[in-house]
């Protein structure tokens, strides 16, 4: 049996050296730390809006304003999520062939 060990395993595996926490974490926790932070901020746009609206501000423009806001919400989530399922599974794969 041979004692090679691919060395994108030894990246995937690594803990990352810069933190912003004390949490300790993998390159990939700190992409889905990201994209969670990314659809974080997305929302709290949302819900600005909304309660703009909510206030007062229904002008057309503003309705067409949280439209936007909210599919761009949708295509944050779609993409967050398979970014995440296809490193996932690309570091599945690498795992298995070791």
């Amino acid at each position: 049996m041979s004692s090679y060990v691919n060395p994108l395993s030894m990246i995937a595996a690594s803990p990352m050296t810069q933190q912003k926490s004390a949490k300790p974490g993998t390159w990939f926790e700190a992409m889905a730390q990201a994209w969670g932070d990314a659809l974080d901020n997305q929302a709290n746009t949302i819900q600005q809006q909304s309660d703009a609206i909510s206030g007062g501000a229904d002008t057309p423009s503003a309705i067409t304003e949280l439209t936007a806001q909210s599919l761009k919400m949708g295509f944050l989530s779609t993409s967050s999520h398979t970014s995440l399922s296809t490193v996932g599974e690309a570091l599945k794969t690498m795992a298995q062939k070791q």
